[in-house]
């Protein structure tokens, strides 16, 4: 079992790299699997009746959403754990607090030690392609497979502004979500210069 990654020849037109053109890997998605199939298949793995499994299914699913909402930081069995969280604006008066400082609110997921040992041990299949479409290369990763870490509960950035969760239990925050089909973020950064944490941006 391997992950698939295409690198995209790629024309950067802004950042270091402007007007040349440059490899940047992002993953290679499938389409979405439904909650039929999942429910279909865990019931196959476990014996389990598809109906019951599809009752327990569902139960569970209204427990995490009762409990997260709650407070509480929710374990997701095999998975990790999930909780809200939110991001909003800092203040130096306590007489200027109020929800409008609130810039969004956040499902934050923290995987498990198993989880991210197996995407570590999971090798990368790279497709490469080049400005037509065409394909030019194929690599097997020899990568360390290091996982990236989820940032910490309380961040800060230019504006003074901080991030704040509903937990209590000093866990972890993930980063904001990525598409991954943009390239900018996944495989390339956002001046098109494609190195980025967590990319390589070029291939040789």
């Amino acid at each position: 079992m391997a992950l698939k990654v295409k690198a995209k020849e790629k024309l950067q037109k802004i950042g270091k790299y402007a007007n040349s053109f440059r490899y940047v890997m992002m993953p290679e998605l499938y389409s979405t699997l439904t909650q039929d199939k999942v429910i279909k298949e865990a019931a196959l793995r476990s014996g389990v009746n598809q109906g019951v499994m599809q009752a327990c299914w569902d139960a569970a699913g209204e427990v995490i959403k009762a409990w997260a909402t709650e407070g509480h930081s929710v374990a997701l069995p095999g998975l990790g754990t999930m909780r809200f969280g939110l991001r909003a604006k800092s203040c130096e008066n306590v007489n200027e607090v109020k929800t409008s400082l609130i810039k969004s609110r956040r499902i934050i997921f923290t995987p498990d030690v198993d989880l991210k040992d197996e995407l570590h041990n999971t090798s990368i299949q790279i497709t490469c392609y080049d400005r037509n479409g065409e394909v030019v290369k194929r690599v097997t990763s020899s990568d360390p497979g290091t996982v990236e870490e989820p940032e910490g509960d309380t961040t800060g950035d230019n504006e003074g502004e901080n991030e704040s969760t509903n937990s209590g239990d000093n866990g972890t925050v993930n980063p904001e979500p990525s598409n991954p089909e943009s390239g900018d973020n996944t495989g390339g950064d956002n001046n098109g210069g494609g190195e980025g944490p967590g990319s390589s941006g070029s291939m040789n």
